[in-house]
């Protein structure tokens, strides 16, 4: 069983940056691809970013791709979102998630386990 706990997210202005972290339990956390996933309010859960489980293989929503970086520490067993040049629409629930289904996945239903969420909000 591994449960993910998320922090640091936050009211930031249009512009600025937030880094998200999200931390598991378990030790075969360095075998699951992680993923970062988001919802707002009346909207369906969409893919943000996935990491394989070793780091060298990333994947990123067109929405957020250059502004949003994803990676992991397996000795810490923590996975980060870097959010940079945020914008209004980023404005989500933020949750992580980590899958024992392949190397890298988008799709949430490829997803064993999850985060309770950390609310991020853009202000403009």
């Amino acid at each position: 069983q591994v449960q993910l706990v998320e922090s640091g997210g936050g009211l930031v202005q249009a512009g600025g940056s937030l880094r998200l972290s999200c931390a598991a339990s378990g030790r075969t956390f360095s075998s699951y691809a992680m993923g970062w996933f988001r919802q707002a309010p009346g909207k369906e859960r969409e893919f943000v970013a996935t990491i394989s489980w070793s780091g060298k293989s990333t994947y990123y929503a067109d929405s957020v791709k250059g502004r949003f970086t994803i990676s992991r520490d397996n000795a810490k067993n923590t996975v980060y979102l870097q959010m940079n040049s945020l914008k209004p629409e980023d404005t989500a629930v933020y949750h992580c998630a980590g899958s024992t289904i392949g190397p890298i996945t988008t799709t949430s239903a490829r997803y064993n386990y999850w985060g309770q969420g950390t609310q991020v909000t853009v202000s403009s």
